[in-house]
């Protein structure tokens, strides 16, 4: 069996250097005797994916991307640019997707996560009120809720364009989302998510409010967060539980009883999970899922482990 090497984005200063984000995981990669190529991220945002594949040689077979997230559709444009130079990411499009995008996974963790709606948009359009009054009902028509896209929020801007203290206030809820469409942009991604609003255990530290459990206090004094753990998956098996990026002083051992079932019913090969512990002591829930391509990594982590896992996979 050919071994899997490893795409990083290039430098876009030095183009035959790894970005400096991704310098590091380069180098580990070399040091773990694998092979590490590199494509251009920003011509595969702009719609040029041949052009971004340039310098993966032909015949390269198996392949994993580490690297800036891209849309659902650039990333099929990446695989079918690879497959015709011979290569083989080792996460289908309808892989990626299904990790990356919320509706994609919330059907596996459905349950295990805050309950969440979402309404499909066409390019930054904001749902109208007809639409948004029907997602709230669907969500149950009160209490608090976040607002996101299919892959992110804006919580640093919290109050603005991410929390929703109300959803029975209707015009509230049009305001947030409203402003949270506007703020993304050309970036929103699929739609927007109404998520159920749910207190985590909190821990001092420097760091703003957590993806889905920040609370109005946090956002607005940045003194405490969730206490939160990234947990990295390859073909269903846990290969690095460690903190969330956004605070990697937060040391947690997060209970993966259910979560390990759950992560085998998506299916997908290589996939992150964000757990936070609930306020209440009731147990770990599940705040995000990701694709392990495009999921960062906290500062100072050991990631030989998951790297040696790709390159053996």
């Amino acid at each position: 069996m050919p071994v899997p090497s490893i795409l990083f984005p290039a430098d876009p200063l030095n183009p035959r250097r790894p970005d400096p984000h991704f310098a590091w995981e380069a180098r580990l990669v070399r040091e773990l005797g694998g092979e590490h190529l590199l494509v251009d991220h920003d011509a595969l945002l702009a719609g040029r994916a041949e052009e971004a594949v340039r310098r993966v040689p032909r015949g390269s077979g198996p392949l994993w991307y580490r690297g800036w997230m891209l849309p659902s559709a650039r990333y099929a444009e990446f695989a079918a640019a690879l497959t015709a130079r011979d290569g083989n990411l080792l996460t289908s499009p309808p892989g990626y997707a299904a990790a990356h995008e919320l509706p994609g996974w919330y059907g596996a963790f459905e349950g295990a996560t805050p309950p969440s709606v979402w309404i499909p948009t066409s390019g930054a359009v904001p749902p109208t009120p007809e639409e948004l009054a029907e997602a709230v009902a669907r969500l149950g028509g009160s209490g608090a809720a976040i607002v996101k896209d299919y892959v992110k929020s804006r919580k640093h801007e919290w109050h603005e364009a991410c929390y929703v203290p109300e959803l029975a206030d209707l015009a509230a809820v049009g305001r947030v989302v409203g402003r949270f469409v506007e703020l993304q942009g050309e970036f929103l991604a699929g739609g927007v998510v109404l998520r159920r609003y749910e207190e985590f255990e909190r821990a001092d530290g420097p760091d703003g409010p957590d993806e889905d459990g920040g609370d109005a206090a946090g956002a607005a004094g940045g003194e405490r967060r969730a206490v939160e753990a990234r947990v990295w998956w390859l073909d269903g098996r846990p290969v690095l539980v460690g903190p969330h990026p956004d605070a990697p002083h937060l040391q947690v051992e997060p209970d993966l009883t259910e979560v390990s079932a759950l992560v085998r019913r998506l299916g997908c090969r290589f996939v992150t999970t964000d757990l936070a512990s609930r306020a209440d002591g009731s147990g770990w829930r599940v705040v995000e899922v990701g694709d392990g391509q495009v999921s960062d990594l906290p500062r100072g982590i050991d990631a030989s482990g998951l790297l040696a896992s790709l390159i053996a996979a």
